[in-house]
């Protein structure tokens, strides 16, 4: 972002229908053909003669249903079976991708990867209404620092060596001229801004949005943890819903006031998600 331009004001997935077969029998249980064959009377044997009247069983009679017990049986209610509620659709897993980016051009180094996607799981508990992926932050971290020079960091996300935008006093074509807001501190002028770190932030932004991703205390630009989680809530400042390719928009123009920039952004952040590399004119030229 602090690379290009200052950031600009702007506000701005089973269901599977299981077909069930009825069963046919295969045939039927025929009928006895046997002309002597004697129809069986319950209640009745054989020989009717020696069979004592007072030994046949009369069944008690079924008293009758009044006309209430009738009407009530047919108003009451059938129980219906409770709906089972639909699975949520899983996100497809992203492939898995080279580890250095001078290898391949969809590289990311395992210890960024680590940072972008612990930024984009811390936010989806604290901004659930973001939905941002870790792709993005990737995207944005590729294009603001090839990925901190291809992984340039210890296992705890500190750069080995700090990284330093060049100096915004106009001499740069294409860059705001930006006089210092923090007295150096961050950036170590204290005439101009620098942009500082992996994700490039301006020191004036960095105060606004810093955070700490990896927990030690400490809200560092230099930190891959800790600017992968401020780039996160910087792009989802303001209620956006960045699953809304317009929203995703202009939470990338705040980085740089650039459609190329956007363009570039979301190429290689698609590309991280489905494992194809962007071709050349998804990744205009960014002046």
């Amino acid at each position: 972002m602090g690379r290009h331009r200052k950031a600009s004001n702007s506000s701005i997935r089973r269901t599977s229908v299981i077909a069930l077969t009825g069963l046919v029998p295969a045939g039927l249980i025929t009928a006895a053909t046997n002309a002597d064959a004697t129809e069986y009377i319950p209640f009745m044997v054989a020989d009717s003669t020696t069979q004592s009247a007072s030994t046949i069983e009369t069944p008690e009679p079924i008293a009758e249903k009044t006309d209430s017990q009738s009407v009530a049986e047919a108003e009451a209610p059938v129980p219906q079976a409770a709906p089972v509620p639909a699975a949520a659709p899983e996100a497809p897993p992203t492939p898995e991708l080279p580890t250095s980016a001078v290898a391949s051009p969809l590289g990311v180094p395992t210890v960024n990867v680590s940072a972008y996607k612990n930024a984009a799981n811390i936010l989806a508990t604290t901004t659930p209404g973001c939905g941002i992926e870790w792709t993005l932050i990737a995207g944005i971290g590729r294009v603001e620092s090839t990925h901190a020079n291809d992984g340039k960091a210890d296992q705890l996300g500190q750069l080995l060596e700090p990284i330093l935008g060049p100096r915004l006093d106009g001499t740069l074509a294409g860059n705001n001229v930006i006089a210092d807001t923090d007295g150096g501190a961050l950036d170590g002028d204290a005439n101009f801004d620098r942009a500082v770190g992996p994700m490039q932030f301006l020191p004036e932004t960095w105060n606004r949005y810093k955070a700490d991703g990896n927990g030690d205390g400490v809200s560092d630009p230099q930190n891959l943890y800790d600017a992968a989680l401020a780039t996160g809530q910087y792009l989802c400042d303001g209620d956006l819903n960045l699953r809304d390719l317009a929203q995703s928009t202009k939470a990338i123009l705040r980085y740089n006031n650039s459609m190329a920039y956007v363009a570039n952004v979301l190429a290689w952040s698609t590309g991280y998600a489905t494992g194809i590399v962007p071709s050349s004119d998804q990744l205009p030229r960014i002046h």
